[in-house]
């Protein structure tokens, strides 16, 4: 079968020695010991994104970004931090983001196990694409049957509309928001592109001290 990026990110991530996977508010962080060196990040927040976010060495942020927008960014959170976030689906050769991967195992890695790793890893670059509903699990047909049905009983109350809230639909009378339809990343899930589909309604505190 055709390699995907979800099999090229680990092909790279985990040929570092004792680098580890472990998944962290939904995306699979990679680790060497403890230390993250790489988070593998999909459609944050409803962005479109297919990146990974590195750990990267100081100064190669503003290096990267301001010659080469086109394939890295300034990530939320870490970004203040001086991570990179490198576009996996813009056209970069894999041989560059390997070296890139090598460059934040490294900063993180103890120093025995960095000069233990010889040449960098060359893989065969991906030549599947994702589908929709990996990148963003609302597009999956049983997300967007659960989606009609909520849309349609949200918007039958008066005066509502439908909104986006960090990637998530949500339903608000006048200003204030009283449902939320959230994906949430579970590499255990069947359906929905790999998640789990969350329904939140705000029933204030009375009513969720009731519902206890």
């Amino acid at each position: 079968m055709a390699k995907t990026i979800n099999e090229a990110v680990r092909e790279v991530c985990l040929s570092f020695p004792e680098s580890e996977e472990r998944i962290s508010h939904g995306s699979p962080d990679f680790c060497v010991r403890g230390k993250t060196f790489a988070s593998y990040v999909l459609n944050h927040h409803g962005d479109g994104r297919v990146a990974l976010w590195l750990n990267a060495p100081t100064g190669s942020q503003d290096h990267y970004t301001g010659s080469e927008p086109k394939y890295f960014f300034v990530p939320p959170y870490v970004g203040p931090r001086g991570w990179l976030g490198v576009h996996l689906d813009k056209g970069l050769s894999w041989k560059r983001v390997a070296a890139l991967v090598r460059q934040a195992y490294e900063k993180v890695a103890p120093a025995t196990l960095a000069k233990s790793i010889g040449e960098t890893v060359e893989i065969k670059p991906p030549t599947a694409k994702l589908a929709a509903s990996e990148v963003d699990p609302l597009k999956s047909k049983g997300a967007q049957s659960i989606l009609k049905q909520l849309r349609k009983l949200c918007l039958s109350f008066p005066e509502t509309s439908e909104g986006l809230q960090f990637g998530s639909p949500v339903w608000r009378a006048g200003k204030r928001c009283f449902a939320l339809l959230h994906a949430a990343r579970d590499p255990t899930a069947k359906q929905a592109g790999g998640a789990r589909l969350e329904a939140y309604f705000w029933v204030g505190v009375a009513g969720a001290h009731d519902l206890r």
